[in-house]
């Protein structure tokens, strides 16, 4: 089908005010702000390509940095803010972002947490213990479960107490738009092939980015073409396709977030509080070949870059333990992807590693000075040891649609699209270019901070 058609071949077989592409945490988020700001004013339908609502928020962590919240400040950390938090975001990015939404979407977090909490009940804590690559304080939110799956739940549940109306088997193929380019409508196709024409005075496009397009990711990322990929499949590129078609601003499609510890084969999220606390990673030879704490994202392209495109994480019990905290390191340990010996040679004997080399790695713990790859360990790994076979994956695309404050879609001369919205993988992220400007939490960050700014100024 094509991207575009104008307003007058469209049937309108039904409408709303404000129409939503994706049941995510960008969408929802979008949909329950329509929904608390505007009432019964305005009426909101959230489109889903899926049966039931899952998307990239599902197969998250889950968690959101935002600075400044209530919810740092009752677990007594204080001295954190929202210039804070860009300035981590500019910094990860070595400033090749864009400041001036680095700035918005930090000081829109906090608050954002705060309305999902306040007028839906959503309960957020602060993960404590450890910081995440790149952040200078202690401001990871989460829900009580500590998922992505108990997020997106929690999501749906509000969305459902607020009347929220969420289609769901309904994949938006065409849009309706002017010459102006205002959107008048978008056509849905169903799982049988019939289609529906759905009107609309707004449109947001929270429907992630191209993840799930192994011809987009060979053209804009060929460095991961072929790689794994941990996103959900329906990320297809369509906000691109209709970002094209109305001479939208779209910028770093170049940009995307990685993850250098997954269970292999078995697909399971290892956790980088493990690199973070002391652990290491190794390759097949058994040798360190980078420094684990710059960050998990650009830790998929230092594992693919291994032999086999394969690494070792080494770590110990008191480590162990740590994992044992997150739901994703609990399936991996089920699933019997985690490894341990009393000591080096029985570790390298179950891995297949070479004991020597692998002992040597082990040693580099005990040594308190930088070593060569700029790391300094203050607890040395201690047997008894453990292991997880790791590979590199791509998880979600960070380049987008440009938007202003309001997360409204902007033209390449930067005027403003009359009525599209987008938020989310759908928008140009923060990450800047290139994999190692993510930092810890960015996807969450903007797809949250981006459906409220969206929702609220819909509502109005």
């Amino acid at each position: 089908m094509p991207s575009l058609l104008p307003p007058e071949e469209m049937r309108a077989d039904a409408g709303a005010d404000i129409v939503i592409i994706g049941a995510g945490a960008c969408g929802l988020t979008a949909a329950l702000a329509v929904a608390t700001h505007a009432g019964p004013s305005r009426s909101v339908l959230v489109l889903e390509r899926d049966a039931t609502p899952t998307g990239s928020t599902s197969l998250a962590s889950g968690f959101i940095p935002a600075a400044g919240t209530r919810f740092q400040r009752a677990q007594g950390i204080m001295d954190d803010t929202p210039a804070l938090l860009a300035a981590d975001i500019k910094a990860k990015a070595k400033h090749r972002n864009e400041p001036a939404e680095a700035d918005l979407v930090a000081g829109a977090i906090g608050p954002a947490l705060e309305f999902l909490a306040q007028s839906h009940g959503i309960p957020f804590e602060v993960l404590e213990g450890f910081r995440y690559p790149g952040h200078s304080r202690l401001r990871m939110h989460a829900v009580p479960e500590h998922t992505g799956t108990a997020l997106m739940a929690r999501l749906m549940a509000a969305a459902d107490q607020a009347g929220v109306e969420i289609a769901t088997q309904a994949a938006a193929e065409t849009l309706f738009a002017d010459s102006t380019g205002r959107i008048h409508g978008v056509r849905i196709l169903r799982p049988d092939g019939a289609s529906e024409d759905i009107a609309c005075a707004a449109l947001m496009l929270a429907c992630n980015g191209y993840g799930g397009n192994p011809a987009l990711v060979a053209e804009h990322i060929p460095q991961m073409a072929g790689a794994l990929y941990f996103g959900h499949t329906g990320n297809r590129g369509d906000a691109l396709r209709f970002g094209e078609a109305l001479a939208a601003d779209i910028r770093d499609l170049s940009a995307y977030q990685g993850h250098g510890s997954v269970a292999h084969p078995h697909g399971v999220l290892i956790t980088w509080a493990l690199m973070m606390e002391g652990g290491i990673q190794v390759n097949t030879l058994g040798r360190r070949f980078w420094n684990e704490t710059e960050g998990y994202s650009e830790a998929a392209t230092a594992v693919l870059a291994q032999p086999d495109g394969i690494a070792w994480n080494i770590y110990d019990a008191r480590l162990h333990e740590l994992g044992l905290q997150f739901e994703d390191y609990r399936t991996a340990v089920a699933a019997g992807a985690i490894r341990s010996a009393d000591h080096a040679a029985g570790l390298a004997e179950i891995t297949g590693l070479a004991e020597s080399a692998l002992a040597g790695s082990i040693a580099q713990t005990w040594q308190k000075a930088p070593d060569q790859f700029g790391r300094s360990f203050t607890t040395p790994l201690a047997a008894p040891y453990y292991a997880v076979r790791v590979t590199g994956t791509l998880f979600h695309t960070q380049g987008g649609l440009r938007v202003d404050g309001h997360a409204r879609v902007l033209r390449r001369d930067g005027s403003v699209l009359p009525n599209l919205y987008a938020g989310g993988g759908a928008a140009r992220g923060v990450s800047g270019p290139e994999v190692w400007g993510y930092l810890s939490g960015n996807g969450l960050l903007t797809a949250i901070a981006h459906g409220w700014l969206a929702g609220r100024h819909a509502a109005a």
